[in-house]
């Protein structure tokens, strides 16, 4: 049901689950609500009913129905209940706390700050993750140096956010700070605006944040306004006791212990948020020049290339960066060549005869990478096997084969694409790749080329989302 025993989750996170952080508060805000549904209750229904907003970090339409972080953790939440989730997606953070409130829902899942001015009218279930609240401003802002600085700045927040209360507070310690307020499901709309200089700053979460960067990478974030929060979700008042085995409230704080002791939390971080662990800001403006000038002439042979094949065209449209910047004739000092970069003997291999040919180049690169995918020994499933096709396809199958026997061997497993990139670094290593088959590889590098792919991929999802937008 949960991911293997494999990672240590944060500590501080796992005392809080452990301990049943299911506050209340003082017990007596938002009464006026039906009553949270018993967990007898929401399993006789067969679903789970979760508010949520729409967003890269909480809900959004996917190529195969919704995805987002919280979609991950609500729809684990619902295979260990057995039952289906069902989301209502509310347009700004105001209605969505309203709504619970009201008891609407059996929880609401946004990214929602525990702060204690909403823990006065809002029952929190465990915490599952730590941001800190952050300064975004545009580059043309001037020089910010401390909090003082905030006076006279053009500052727009997300009405009914923790942000606002952040502001609320240090109004108190500074005099001339001023700010709007506006109705948005996320931080990112007002993040946008900024960009565009309709406003100097505005205040967001670090998860936030770290993939904002990449599609605004001129953004600057120059004060931290916040030590560590903690995210929760929100379950209706008034709850059954909290010694009540039936309570769902409970049901949540043994669900969360055990989503931090097996890595399912690392895991959802990792997912959503590891690509943009290592920004580069020359890489990523680079990389949104070239996708204006570079790309549209090829977009039509990705988009042939994906098709009936298991992944989408951005995704090859991403490695065919990674591996030639779209250039269709690089060459590299070993002689591979073209927009996918094959070698000669695996050109021949798959019918390519000409290298430097974009549509043969990305053809054969899709073909080899399909190759690659159905090698994967069965059970490595979703995005670790396409992780591990790509490794594949870059320092070569049986080296990949060679990390799972030393995943094994170290008690990792061979099957998490999380456990694998940090042993690959292992067969630079004479005392480990002279005790496997296929010996010597350049282990840092499928890791790099992995995580550039994933960089690559969120930007590309980003720009094809903004342009249907409109």
């Amino acid at each position: 049901m949960f991911p293997r025993d494999l990672r240590c989750a944060v500590p501080a996170l796992a005392i809080l689950a452990l301990a049943g952080c299911n506050d209340s508060g003082d017990g007596e805000g938002g009464d006026a609500g039906r009553e949270a549904r018993t967990l007898t209750e929401i399993t006789d229904s067969g679903e789970l009913v979760v508010l949520t907003t729409e967003a890269p970090t909480t809900w959004q339409r996917g190529p195969d129905g919704p995805e987002g972080y919280e979609v991950d953790l609500a729809e684990a939440a619902a295979e260990a209940l057995d039952v289906d989730v069902r989301f209502i997606v509310h347009d700004d953070l105001e209605s969505l706390l309203s709504a619970i409130e009201a008891g609407e829902g059996d929880l609401a899942a946004a990214g929602i700050t525990v702060t204690e001015a909403r823990r006065a009218r809002l029952t929190f279930g465990p915490a599952y993750k730590t941001v800190r609240e952050t300064l975004v401003c545009h580059p043309d802002t001037e020089r910010i140096a401390d909090r003082g600085d905030l006076a006279g700045l053009d500052l727009v927040v997300v009405a009914g956010s923790s942000h606002a209360e952040t502001l609320d507070r240090l109004q108190g310690e500074h005099a001339g700070i001023d700010y709007t307020t506006r109705p948005s499901p996320s931080a990112l709309r007002l993040i946008e605006r900024v960009s565009r200089g309709q406003h100097d700053c505005t205040v967001a979460d670090s998860n936030v944040i770290a993939l904002a960067r990449l599609e605004h990478p001129e953004l600057t974030t120059p004060l931290r306004l916040s030590d560590e929060q903690t995210f929760a979700w929100v379950l209706p008042q008034p709850l059954t006791s909290e010694d009540d085995p039936d309570a769902f409230g409970t049901w949540l704080d043994a669900f969360f212990a055990d989503a931090h002791r097996t890595g399912l939390l690392a895991e959802f971080d990792e997912r959503w948020y590891g690509h943009a662990d290592d920004f580069d800001y020359v890489e990523v403006t680079t990389f949104i020049r070239r996708v204006s000038r570079r790309l549209p002439p090829l977009q039509p042979l990705f988009q042939r290339a994906a098709r009936a094949r298991p992944f989408e065209w951005l995704l090859l449209a991403a490695q065919g960066y990674q591996e030639s910047h779209w250039d269709r004739d690089a060459v590299s000092p070993t002689g591979v060549r073209g927009i996918m970069m094959l070698t000669l003997p695996t050109a021949r291999e798959l019918g390519v005869r000409d290298r430097t040919d974009p549509a043969q180049s990305i053809q054969g690169g899709a073909t080899y990478l399909e190759r690659m995918y159905e090698r994967v020994p069965e059970g490595v499933e979703g995005d670790d096997r396409l992780y591990m096709a790509l490794a594949a396809y870059n320092v070569g199958y049986g080296h990949l084969l060679d990390a799972r026997r030393l995943a094994r061997r170290s008690g990792r497993d061979p099957d998490d694409w999380t456990d694998i990139r940090e042993i690959f670094p292992l067969l630079t290593q004479q005392e480990f790749y002279s005790t496997v088959p296929h010996g010597y590889a350049r282990g840092h590098e499928p890791v790099r080329y992995v995580r550039n792919i994933r960089l690559y991929h969120a930007l590309l999802q980003a720009h094809a989302d903004r342009r249907r937008a409109g």
